[in-house]
């Protein structure tokens, strides 16, 4: 299958903005973000997931998207934007009030979570309607940012028993925290950062031992990572490295 030319060339139609929330939003919020794009013809945008729940602004629309178990794609269409808020992982369920599996892989209206919605989408007026749509604070979600934080941090953490041993709980427990607090498992959440730490290989250009990433990735073999990075990722790694 051949490439669109403008995957390579993306930032020639595409601008992408990102903003730090205010310090007491910032429990909840892991950044702000604008994407604005400019296509004469449409374009299948790539969309790779991370455990997030998005709030999402579009011109006659304001959207929840629940975090997306595999890649999507969105079609891009003349001269749009839109403006996106990205709760920090494990910080939505105070906001919707049940388990956030419940809108993993599913966009939901916003006005069915929040009230009282911004007239303009900029990033003042948006903490506003944030901080009026605050909720308790809730010690589970806190647990569960903060085991998602250490995977983050921690490449070495490549299985979920390890992980519930760190955090002295069991792998069952570890799996409820995760379907109520962040929408994905934690053995999901794993493997999506520590692809990611992959694709940040790739873009020093670096040659890869394919076999060797996958062992040390915690696959039985290279046919698994490939796989599981093709369902992550749209692409075969080998493929996706073109992009760098």
């Amino acid at each position: 299958m051949s490439r669109d030319p403008r995957e390579l060339a993306w930032q020639k139609f595409q601008s992408h903005t990102f903003t730090e929330p205010a310090p007491d939003l910032a429990p909840y919020v892991a950044r702000y973000w604008m994407v604005e794009w400019d296509y004469e013809e449409p374009y299948r945008q790539l969309i790779v997931p991370y455990p997030n729940v998005h709030l999402t602004f579009h011109a006659d629309s304001t959207n929840l998207n629940g975090v997306s178990s595999g890649h999507v794609f969105q079609v891009l269409d003349g001269r749009k934007s839109v403006f996106g808020v990205a709760f920090r992982p494990g910080m939505f369920r105070p906001f919707l009030g049940r388990a956030v599996s419940t809108i993993t892989d599913r966009v939901i209206p916003a006005a069915e979570v929040f009230t009282g919605m911004p007239v303009r989408y900029a990033v003042a007026e948006v903490e506003d309607f944030l901080r009026a749509n605050l909720p308790e604070p809730d010690g589970k979600a806190e647990l569960a940012a903060q085991v998602v934080e250490r995977i983050t941090t921690a490449p070495e953490i490549v299985r979920v028993d390890a992980l519930a041993k760190e955090f002295d709980t069991t792998v069952r427990q570890l799996q409820r925290l995760f379907a109520e607090h962040v929408g994905v498992g934690p053995k999901w959440v794993i493997r999506r950062y520590r692809l990611h730490e992959v694709t940040e290989q790739m873009a020093t250009g670096s040659k890869i031992d394919w076999a060797c990433l996958a062992a040390d990735l915690g696959y039985a073999d290279q046919a698994h990572f490939t796989r599981d990075f093709t369902r992550m990722f749209g692409e075969t790694p080998t493929r996706y490295a073109e992009r760098y």
